[in-house]
């Protein structure tokens, strides 16, 4: 029922966390996996680690960021596999800092990476998911585009608006048959997260607290949630946000 043989997916900073394990969902479905991220190493042991689970993978430098760029990979990824059926914007950055203590330059890196990003990249898959006949655009929120977010206003806001571009795009594609929702994660132990542990202290027992799942997520717990949103069961499902976070944000 959840197949994807024949789709071809690109997930942007795929090549680590919580986009690698999306990606891993929908290579073992039988999608083609594009991983685009700056880090060519990186992307690199991806792409062999998702390779050895039977499906064409490649990875195309990309820096987000940058339009020029994004229509690069757009257009090699069509070039190779002849269509793109499926985008995972994934890719983000965050910086730990009061507002007060931010710099322009800084709120820019923050918005551009995670936000303008998810918008130029959705704009350049849409000429061709419209020319199909269908596509799937699953954007990366954030717990915190639920919450404030006092220690890091940029990335919020930036997730915040995941959301809200989310549904606009969701209202603007419906009739071209293109689903665009979003998944919000919580607490997920990536490398990221380990860093923030081992600087805030405490943080790793107010979570376990809280979280109803009593751990932390992991990024295979988002490779079902991924091959579900790709596939044609979620086509009457659009303009979501849904949080995969252990029922944290559930918690009062």
């Amino acid at each position: 029922m959840f197949r994807l043989d024949g789709k071809v997916a690109v997930v942007t900073g795929g090549n680590g966390g919580i986009g690698l394990g999306m990606a891993r969902g929908l290579t073992q479905a039988g999608a083609a996996v594009v991983i685009a991220a700056r880090d060519e190493a990186k992307s690199s042991a991806a792409v062999s680690d998702l390779r050895a689970l039977g499906t064409d993978c490649q990875a195309i430098r990309t820096d987000v960021t940058n339009e020029e760029s994004v229509a690069a990979l757009v257009r090699q990824t069509v070039a190779h596999f002849g269509r793109l059926d499926i985008l995972i914007n994934n890719a983000g950055v965050k910086i730990r800092l009061p507002v007060q203590e931010l710099t322009l330059d800084q709120w820019h890196q923050v918005i551009d990476t995670n936000l303008t990003s998810a918008f130029m990249c959705s704009k350049a898959a849409y000429v061709h998911m419209k020319r199909a006949g269908s596509g799937k655009v699953i954007n990366i929120g954030s717990m915190l585009s639920i919450f404030g977010a006092g220690f890091a206003p940029a990335y919020g806001a930036s997730k915040g608006g995941i959301v809200q571009l989310t549904k606009s795009l969701a209202v603007a594609w419906a009739r071209d048959n293109i689903q665009v929702n979003a998944v919000l994660p919580g607490w997920i132990d990536t490398e990221l997260t380990q860093n923030t542990r081992r600087e805030v202290q405490g943080l790793n027992d107010r979570v376990l607290s809280r979280s109803p799942a009593g751990r932390w997520g992991t990024p295979s717990d988002f490779e079902g949630i991924a091959v579900f949103l790709a596939s044609e069961q979620s086509n009457f499902l659009t303009g979501t946000a849904i949080p995969v976070d252990g029922g944290y944000s559930s918690q009062v």
